[in-house]
């Protein structure tokens, strides 16, 4: 699936001052402070006798980075206004109370998902061992898969027990923002979502920003099953203009169908809908593709050379296309499947879903 990536922006206003200070080891030449949930650098020092230190102003609580050079792993504390001390060697911070207990947490499921990592890199190593034939590099995969497997299923949950520990001991703190991607892994978007309708202290921290947006298109998406489609207005092929109800609520069971030709997903999809459509499309099935392209050349070649008959629409504004805004796609492929009195009755019916959708509707 290819998916909408929306920037995650600091949108708090108030400045803060930080101090940082610490050690980096031996070697080490500069380093590196930054917003975390941006990737923007904001400052960098160079090392001197193995020291070095920060001075400045930034927003208030937003969540820093401080690494060595080019260093994959780095330090995370919040921009509350306390100075901070950084070991580079070690990574442990001394400072708030606040910062202190979100270095104990990154440090320990850093470490957790370091051996996580370690144990599918032997599933890979054994699957890209090129001396073997392709069968025995898939069953030796397996294997290793199955040996490793245990031991994989015991960090997770430890890593579950340390995210519980961390929410438990942090409900009045800005931490659990900066677990968004662990907590929404372990508790799912509507456990998540639960946490946050308890208004927390973290619920509006900047961390929080895609995933809310993430929720809110989720929302918003299942407020439209049962309802009405909505009309708008595209360009087909030639140029002409085309409302949706020209060939939606007319009679017929139709796929509104989300694609672009510059998505390989869509592609690997399109012989699926292609084949449902042949099957079906003579007892009252139909088809229209709202294209997420923005070349017309690129969208046109594609609908020849994969094959689809059916509708083609598009106003070439890529995501931000009238149908994105609409129906609140955030990723493609998706579509919607509308009953003959216009209702949006299913959604994103890929593969044997497809199919099985329309048996139920028009049999064999």
């Amino acid at each position: 699936m290819v998916a909408l990536v929306v920037a995650t922006l600091p949108v708090m206003a108030q400045q803060t001052k930080y101090s940082i200070k610490g050690t980096a080891p031996a070697g080490s030449k500069m380093v590196y402070m930054g917003n975390r949930d941006s990737h923007e650098v904001l400052d960098s020092a160079a090392v001197s006798g193995g020291q070095f230190s920060f001075e400045g102003s930034y927003t208030k609580d937003a969540l820093l980075f401080v690494r060595v050079d080019e260093a994959p792993r780095f330090v995370i504390m919040f921009n509350d206004g306390t100075p901070a001390t950084i070991d580079l060697s070690t990574n442990v911070l001394k400072g708030s109370a606040q910062n202190q207990s979100l270095n104990y947490y990154d440090r320990q499921n850093d470490s957790l998902l370091m051996q996580m990592s370690a144990l599918r890199s032997e599933v890979l190593d054994a699957y890209y061992d090129m001396s073997l034939s392709e069968e025995e590099r898939e069953s030796n995969a397996e294997k290793k898969g199955a040996e490793v497997k245990p031991e994989l299923d015991r960090l997770t949950d430890k890593d579950r027990e340390l995210m519980a520990q961390m929410l438990k001991e942090n409900e009045k703190t800005l931490v659990p923002a900066a677990f968004v991607d662990n907590l929404v892994a372990f508790y799912g978007m509507d456990g998540f979502k639960e946490m946050l309708d308890a208004n927390p202290p973290y619920a509006n921290h900047p961390a929080l920003d895609e995933i809310k947006y993430r929720i809110a298109q989720e929302e918003a998406k299942q407020k439209i099953m049962g309802q009405p489609f909505t009309d708008l207005e595209e360009a087909d092929t030639e140029g002409n203009l085309h409302k949706l109800s020209e060939y939606v609520g007319k009679g017929q069971w139709v796929l509104i169908d989300f694609w672009a030709s510059w998505c390989g997903p869509c592609r690997a999809e399109m012989p699926n809908v292609v084949a449902n459509y042949e099957k079906y499309h003579a007892k009252g099935f139909n088809i229209v593709g709202l294209s997420f392209d923005q070349k017309k050349d690129a969208w046109v070649k594609a609908i020849k050379e994969l094959n689809m008959p059916w509708v083609h629409l598009a106003d070439l504004k890529g995501w931000e296309t009238v149908a994105a805004k609409v129906y609140h796609i955030d990723a493609i492929p998706a579509s919607l499947l509308v009953n003959p009195e216009g209702k949006i009755v299913a959604r994103d019916l890929r593969g044997a879903a497809l199919g099985k959708k329309l048996k139920e509707i028009f049999g064999e």
